[in-house]
């Protein structure tokens, strides 16, 4: 099984979360089930996860994933620098915020934890660009435009990355993969509060393949 932290020595995590295209993003009502979940993941080919702030089992549920060394887990809708520290101290190796935050952002970096904020406008992304980032989350990306409004901001930011979540789905995934600025999209199909809640470990491995082997040819 390869090691995630021995390929950080020489790729960046945005290159780990670009390596599959796809980051799934996780609500967890219920940590227990944090192992099985990653372990579904790596099976159907992800490297990363992104698990979400939305609950109390959030950090708990990072603290499991972690222990895997071929899964980079992040922690996502971060909205303070408290949960920063959580995150960090439970073992994420990156963050993700809904919005610009700029105590989330300057936390982060005193931390030296990667982090995506979130950026819907040319004054979000330019203020990622002075926080000295390059790589951005657009969310809600289907309803702030989709592929034509990241098509529209990458044109004067040319050395900005999105990662586009928020109505991303098999439908129009080769859509948004197509975009040369986009890193990877953030996806919930393949992880479906549905499907967790019921356990169907084996789904969501489908799922995961599946939208892996899309993700390849864009």
């Amino acid at each position: 099984m390869t090691s995630v932290q021995d390929d950080e020595q020489t790729k960046s995590v945005p290159e780990t979360i670009a390596a599959t295209r796809i980051l799934p993003v996780v609500v967890l009502e219920n940590a227990s089930a944090a192992p099985d979940l990653a372990a579904a993941l790596t099976a159907g080919g992800l490297r990363a996860i992104e698990v979400t702030f939305r609950t109390a089992a959030a950090a708990e549920a990072i603290r499991l994933m972690a222990e895997r060394p071929d899964l980079l887990v992040g922690a996502g809708t971060v909205l303070t620098p408290a949960q920063v520290d959580q995150a960090a101290d439970a073992g994420a190796k990156f963050v993700v915020s809904p919005g610009f935050s700029p105590a989330v952002v300057r936390h982060c970096q005193e931390r030296g934890l990667p982090v995506f904020p979130g950026a819907a406008t040319a004054t979000e992304i330019q203020m990622a660009l002075d926080a000295g980032l390059e790589t951005v989350k657009f969310f809600p990306a289907e309803q702030l435009g989709g592929v034509g409004m990241i098509k529209a901001l990458a044109a004067p930011f040319r050395s900005v990355r999105f990662i586009p979540t928020g109505g991303v789905n098999t439908g129009n995934l080769a859509d948004y993969l197509g975009v040369p600025a986009v890193l990877a999209v953030g996806g919930t199909w393949m992880v479906a509060p549905a499907l967790l809640a019921a356990g169907q470990w084996d789904e969501v491995t489908r799922l995961t393949a599946a939208a892996v082997a899309a993700a390849r040819p864009a």
